[in-house]
């Protein structure tokens, strides 16, 4: 059950990793940085590390999430590890709870699963993801599927198919979504909401919206818990924050192009791109925050002023590792985290 934060100090911060694979590196050392990543974010005070899935993306290796999971859980002691998400539809609901009640078989109370029902893959991907043509139609009762397997057995015989481990687990179950789809779920369902706005920032407002309007209590959450994702980029000066933010912004445009890779900063991005380019990659990154601990500290309090966000859940990618380190330890010294006041657990 959720309890209502304290307005009187910063509400949590939490992190979002992606495992991003710069150009011509390798996955394994992404891979190793997301662990060195989790650590470094616990010793900071965030509340929760989450990783999302994805697939047939040079730039990202976070496609196997519950091993990630698994790996970043034994790697630390506190800190709440998830998924954000898993992408339901290219999973066999059964399968799903059983890999997290297994992993909250070996972290008691440090598990989340987030929901998607976006593919995080190519349609060519994503048909070899799921086999069978039209699969994961349905994501409203595949999230239902999720629950049932994780909730409490009743004993009966009747219950055939068991999640063991998962059945009576208690891992929490979030809603993601980029659209008000997925806050019409949350809502219904009486679950906490993510919204994915570090790239999707659209329909933010409307969505957070209808969450929270359409709201019906649960055993679950006596009041809507909503999760808001950003970017942020934070360095000691403007100029190099810029210059770090920089790697993401070609993320973005080299997947407008049809790809998608992480390459090292420039100095000037506008020699990259043209200006409906630069139109479309901002409009996409509209809900960054590029600058120093104050000048990030200032526009993440906007964001959850103007959401109304419980948590927000930051995405910072640098092509140096420790400029990313360095980008979340000034974040977290300037919003003075000491592991956040609400909670959705």
């Amino acid at each position: 059950m959720s309890r209502t934060p304290d307005r009187t100090h910063p509400i949590p911060l939490s992190v979002l990793d992606l495992a991003p694979v710069r150009a011509g590196h390798s996955p394994a050392e992404a891979l190793e940085n997301t662990v060195a990543l989790a650590r470094a974010a616990e010793s900071y005070g965030y509340r929760r590390f989450w990783i999302s899935e994805h697939h047939n993306t040079p730039a990202m290796a976070s496609s196997a999430t519950s091993v990630i999971i698994g790996q970043v859980a034994a790697a630390t002691e506190r800190i709440t590890v998830g998924a954000g998400g898993v992408m339901l539809p290219n999973h066999a609901p059964y399968v799903v709870a059983e890999q997290f009640g297994t992993l909250a078989a070996y972290h008691p109370g440090r598990i989340d699963l987030g929901l998607g029902r976006a593919p995080g893959a190519d349609p060519w991907t994503a048909r070899a993801l799921r086999r069978e043509q039209g699969a994961g139609g349905d994501f409203p009762g595949q999230v239902a599927e999720v629950r049932g397997y994780l909730a409490p057995g009743s004993g009966s015989p009747a219950r055939r198919v068991r999640a063991i481990p998962g059945e009576g687990s208690g891992v929490p179950v979030y809603v993601l979504g980029s659209s008000t789809f997925g806050a019409a779920l949350a809502a219904r369902e009486g679950l906490p909401f993510v919204f994915a706005s570090h790239f999707a920032p659209d329909q933010l407002r409307a969505a957070l919206a209808l969450y929270r309007s359409a709201f019906r209590p649960s055993a679950v959450l006596a009041r809507p818990y909503a999760m808001v994702a950003a970017n942020a980029v934070v360095a000691e000066s403007e100029r190099e924050a810029v210059r770090i933010f920089s790697s993401l912004q070609q993320k973005f445009l080299t997947h407008l192009r049809g790809g998608m890779e992480f390459r090292p900063p420039v100095d000037d991005i506008h020699s990259l791109w043209t200006p409906q380019e630069a139109g479309i990659v901002g409009a996409m990154l509209a809900e960054s925050h590029v600058g120093t601990p104050e000048t990030v500290r200032r526009g993440l309090a906007d964001l959850a002023a103007r959401t109304g966000a419980d948590e927000l859940m930051i995405l910072s990618e640098a092509w140096d590792f420790d400029a990313r380190l360095r980008s979340y330890e000034l974040l977290a010294r300037a919003w003075g985290t000491t592991g956040g006041a609400g909670s959705a657990r």
